[in-house]
């Protein structure tokens, strides 16, 4: 009897033991992913060496590789895949240590996890591989790394959109022009039917608009709404690409799926301004939308005097 109390007591004296043993555990996982974001390889080392674990992660999924690339520090990157970090791994969101570099630009980190076997496939929850965010950021060092290491300039996120449409959207023309001649596809469509030209115009980005004429992208383009790279800009009132656009043969007697022209959005968004180079430039203003309603009916509905004038003038 007394040698089985003798045991039960040895048994409870163990767990006692070991459920710090645990905790100490997971507090050093978390001075191990401090220690990578802020680039203290002394500290990295000696937590390693403490029984720490490499690869445990944050509630989010966040690795201590992933917080020294996030910091920038090329040492601690190098130390922590020496010692045998996943480069692979994924957090909650589905993103990895080459997102993290491609997201902030460090191009040496980048070059290091594509060299230690990075998946330059893989993507985030948003359907982003390292490609399309470097190409959102204009990081064109990376963008070439990725391309070289066999990166698709084709793939398309969870909305359609190609790196190439990725760099038309916030305005990188070399990027744009570096994807095209890697093989992208100029007149790709995204879920609305919008090409790279038609994204660069409705979002105001003039060079990218030249880049992609340059490229020999379509003019005359339509998206699922029937609306062209002219109409967009017409609509926003951006003049210069609306003048370049035309001048490059863009047809401003197009209609979208409601009849509406480019003269007409003109007219019905008040940008006065672009009536005169349309009209330079063939704009009919006899075209009637849908409700059987001309540029003219529009404006005097809105009560645009200075269109109507526009269109009287001989």
């Amino acid at each position: 009897m007394l040698t089985r109390l003798a045991y039960a007591f040895v048994i409870i004296a163990a767990l006692q033991v070991a459920a710090p043993t645990f905790a100490d555990t997971d507090e050093l996982d978390r001075e191990l992913r401090l220690a990578a974001m802020i680039g203290d390889t002394e500290a990295i080392s000696d937590l390693l060496d403490q029984g720490a674990d490499l690869n445990a992660s944050s509630t989010f999924g966040k690795t201590a590789l992933m917080m020294a690339v996030e910091g920038g520090n090329l040492e601690t990157v190098a130390l922590l895949l020496s010692r045998g970090a996943d480069v692979n791994a994924r957090t909650v969101a589905g993103c990895t240590a080459l997102t993290f570099a491609a997201e902030n630009g460090h191009s040496g980190i980048s070059a290091l996890l594509i060299e230690r076997g990075a998946h330059v496939h893989d993507r985030t929850r948003a359907g982003w591989d390292a490609l399309m965010i470097s190409a959102r950021y204009g990081l064109n060092d990376i963008v070439e790394q990725l391309l070289y290491r066999g990166a698709d300039p084709k793939a398309a996120d969870k909305d359609g959109r190609s790196a190439l449409m990725q760099a038309a959207a916030k305005g990188h023309p070399e990027t744009v022009s570096l994807l095209a001649r890697q093989g992208a596809d100029v007149d790709g469509r995204d879920d609305e039917g919008a090409t790279a030209l038609i994204i660069a115009a409705d979002n105001g980005h003039l060079e990218v608009v030249k880049t992609l004429l340059e490229l020999n992208a379509d003019i005359n383009a339509r998206d699922d709404v029937g609306a062209t790279a002219l109409m967009w800009a017409v609509s926003h009132g951006f003049s210069e690409i609306a003048t370049t656009l035309l001048q490059q043969g863009a047809d401003p007697n197009l209609q979208d799926n409601n009849g509406m022209t480019a003269l007409m959005e003109a007219v019905n968004s008040q940008h006065n301004e672009m009536i005169s180079p349309l009209l330079e430039h063939q704009a009919n203003p006899a075209l009637t939308d849908t409700q059987g309603h001309t540029a003219a009916d529009l404006a005097r509905a809105t009560d645009n005097t200075e269109a109507i004038d526009f269109m009287r003038q001989p």
